[in-house]
């Protein structure tokens, strides 16, 4: 029996340069109720998906797949958007070339081309996954991404709320560590008066109410925030036509701390209330927060 449009099988097709998190991503998408299969033959992967599928599908594919190689899983693609009993995906995780060598010195793991140096065998996997990158439904830059934050990621893109329609990430970042990879869209906080400068204010971060009244009382304040929310109120309803399934805005300042997490946080609420799926982050917070967790795990352990 042929399947109709509503039974189309959801399949997703997950690659990238191996140390970019496919493994995390993988277990991810098992933990949202996909049959998850790694590693599958290229030959055989037509079959499983139009089997007799019990739910959602996510196939993991990299260099050690039997028939691995961009042209052929490029077919595959064409022939996923061409088969009217399939509805798929290809996610490709990327990541820094620099960040992959470094991941595979920090754990010692062996490169699946270890017949080179780390830093020459990712190159020229990179060189490899060329093509499949563009041709990508969602590409996911996991270079500043800690496995939580992957994963989450992945829930926002394929949770059941997340599977069509618009997502849109929200982010707070610091300039000096600069801007964040793969935002579409980036706005300067840095004109808006700083509550760093307040003593009062300084350990405080912009999910503070006490922050938030003092970017607020900037005269500049209402006119920006006013002005940001009618500019995504023009570009999300024009994204969603289009069928963009994803846009990321970020915020940024000096120290990622006071103004850009406030009005991250400002304007992703504003998105929630307007029913927009939508999730928060904030960089430099994050990234506090972690090393505070990884010192007092260590005193525990001292």
């Amino acid at each position: 029996m042929t399947k109709g449009i509503h039974d189309r099988t959801p399949m997703v097709l997950v690659t990238g340069p191996s140390g970019a998190g496919r493994t995390t991503a993988i277990r991810a998408l098992e933990d949202l109720r996909f049959e998850v299969i790694d590693n599958l033959p290229l030959s055989l992967i037509e079959q499983v998906a139009t089997g007799e599928a019990r739910g959602p599908l996510a196939i993991g594919v990299d260099v050690r797949t039997r028939g691995f190689s961009a042209g052929n899983l490029l077919d595959i693609v064409s022939w996923m958007q061409e088969e009217p009993s399939v509805a798929g995906k290809l996610l490709y995780l990327d990541c820094t070339q620099e960040v992959l060598s470094r991941r595979f010195s920090e754990t010692r793991r062996r490169h699946p081309l270890d017949d080179e140096a780390a830093a020459t065998a990712v190159a020229r996997e990179v060189d490899m996954l060329s093509g499949l990158k563009d041709r990508a439904d969602i590409v996911i830059d996991t270079t500043d991404l800690s496995p939580h934050d992957l994963k989450a990621e992945i829930a926002t893109w394929f949770g059941p709320e997340g599977r069509t329609g618009l997502s849109v990430s929200v982010q707070s970042f610091s300039y000096k560590r600069g801007i964040p990879r793969g935002l579409d869209m980036v706005l300067d906080c840095r004109f808006l008066q700083n509550p760093h400068w307040q003593p009062e204010l300084r350990a405080l971060t912009g999910l503070d109410e006490a922050v938030a009244r003092y970017v607020q009382s900037d005269p500049r304040h209402d006119a920006f925030h006013d002005q940001v929310c009618a500019l995504l109120d023009l570009l999300i309803p024009a994204y969603r036509d289009e069928g963009k399934a994803y846009f990321s805005l970020g915020f940024g300042c000096t120290g990622g701390q006071h103004r850009s997490v406030y009005m991250a946080e400002a304007i992703g609420k504003r998105l929630a209330q307007a029913e927009t799926r939508v999730s928060i982050r904030h960089r430099e917070l994050d990234r506090k927060t972690a090393s505070e967790a990884t010192v007092a795990a260590s005193g525990k352990e001292g």
